[in-house]
Formats: structure tokens, C-alpha cells, sequence
């Protein structure tokens, strides 16, 4: 018995509602890296997590709204028509989820950087703190190609 097929494959169509979904609530740290390379306007990255952590290291280019914050302070931080793109430390802290309730709640298009700030260093991209320093670490050849900073998806 196969432990793969222990519980059969969904129908091609339910598999593409469902894998589609999942791409309208979740994007990634090579997608968000992306548009501003490209100068794709409409993007508004946001880092969730507290001031301490966001001092330690953040997204460069990403604005700092913790959740608590979110339903008081967006409105004025956030442009008419931007997707915001929320992230928090990992793949092992909700905290991105939470934060992405609380835009949809103000009817905002929202998306999850999935991996969240772990993996956008892990994958090699500019990391600022509150000093004004922007570094780059070398990827986790376990998360991204040595090579580059893409993985063609």
C-alpha cells in the first residue's frame, strides 16, 4: 500500500480551486522581492512582529505595523488599491495570519509572505535593522540556489 495514495489525490478539479486559492491568500519571499526589482508599483510589504524584532532585522523597504496597530494605523499607511503583504517571523509563528484577518477586515486585499522574515533572510535578500544598515547574508543552500536569488518558479 502506498502511504502517498493511502488517501487518494484530489480530482484535477478540486486541485486547481484549491491550489488556486491558496496562490489568492500566499505569496512567497521571491515573489516580494521581485516587484520592487522590477518597479512593480502597488505593493505595500508589512512587517507585524514587535519593535524589538523589527530593530533586530526587517525586510527592507517594508513599513513596521504591528497587529495591535493595524485597525488604527493603516488607513493613513496604506494607498487606495495597494496589496499589502504581510509577514511575521516564521513558518512556525501565526502572527502573519493574524495580521492578514485584521487588513481583510478593513477591506483590504491582503497576502501572506509565506516563510515569513526566516525565510527572506535564509534566502539571501536585504535585510535592514534599525541602525540604517542594509545586509545581505549568503542563501541556505537548503532554501534557495547558491547561485542566484531565484528559484524560477
Amino acid at each position: 500500500m502506498s502511504a502517498v495514495n493511502a488517501v487518494p489525490a484530489a480530482c484535477p478539479d478540486e486541485a486547481r480551486r484549491h491550489f488556486a486559492a491558496r496562490l489568492a491568500f500566499e505569496t512567497d519571499a521571491s515573489d516580494v522581492a521581485a516587484d520592487p526589482a522590477a518597479g512593480t508599483p502597488g505593493i505595500v510589504v508589512v512587517d507585524t512582529r514587535s519593535a524589538e524584532s523589527w530593530d533586530q532585522g526587517h525586510v527592507d523597504g517594508a513599513i513596521h505595523l504591528p497587529t495591535a496597530e493595524i485597525a488604527a494605523r493603516a488607513p493613513a499607511l496604506v494607498p487606495e488599491g495597494a496589496t499589502v503583504v504581510v509577514y511575521c517571523w516564521g513558518p512556525g509563528c501565526n502572527g502573519a495570519q493574524k495580521a492578514a484577518l485584521e487588513f481583510a477586515k478593513l477591506g483590504l486585499p491582503v497576502k501572506e509572505m509565506i516563510g515569513g522574515f526566516e525565510y527572506w533572510a535564509r534566502e539571501g535578500y536585504p535585510v535592514a535593522t534599525a541602525s540604517g544598515a542594509v545586509t545581505r547574508r549568503s542563501p541556505d543552500p537548503l532554501t534557495a540556489p547558491v547561485t542566484g536569488i531565484s528559484c524560477a518558479c
